[in-house]
């Protein structure tokens, strides 16, 4: 081989090396989809990665105006960049269903931002949720047995657990 064709395939080997060297340092990969099955479609989301907000990020409440079935009932949404983005769909009419027992669910028009979510919890009887994974609002009338982060709590509703797991229809509108 002469001196060039030798110093072609060495600039080839360089730029291979670059190229697969990047690629090794970026995150392309999604993440593993949830397998649970659901009374809804079972859509599936690679969440937006982002810092997490500290609690004291969350503390400002929003108040909403929540009727379930024709009822009114006090509602806020945290200060979440989930529940910030769910604020920009309001005013939202939703029917639900229930699911597994413990809380009523709805799709969504379009996904939330899943970035800067609060580090997981527990759902408590009033929350109001958003499930990432399938993209669904879910409000709790019964607590939820442990943590998901794929679950973020936008809000809470302050109702009657009967009232909650009766719920039909859920209109959500922001307050003025």
């Amino acid at each position: 081989m002469n001196s060039a064709t030798l110093r072609a395939l060495a600039r080839a080997a360089m730029a291979t090396t670059v190229l697969l060297t990047a690629a090794a340092c970026s995150d392309t990969s999604p993440a593993s989809p949830h397998t649970t099955p659901s009374a809804s479609s079972a859509r599936q989301q690679t969440p937006t990665a982002g810092a997490h907000t500290t609690p004291s990020d969350r503390n400002t409440a929003m108040d909403i105006r929540v009727t379930l079935d024709g009822r009114p009932v006090d509602a806020s949404l945290n200060d979440s960049p989930a529940a910030r983005d769910f604020a920009e769909l309001l005013p939202l009419a939703l029917d639900l269903e229930d699911f597994h027992q413990t809380e009523r669910i709805a799709d969504l028009p379009r996904r939330l931002t899943t970035s800067g979510a609060p580090e997981p919890r527990a759902p408590k009887a009033g929350d109001l949720t958003y499930y990432a994974p399938w993209g669904n609002l879910a409000l709790f009338y019964r607590d939820g047995d442990s943590a998901d982060a794929d679950l973020l709590v936008l809000g809470h509703i302050d109702a009657d657990a009967d009232l909650l797991a009766g719920a039909d229809r859920i209109t959500i509108e922001a307050a003025s």
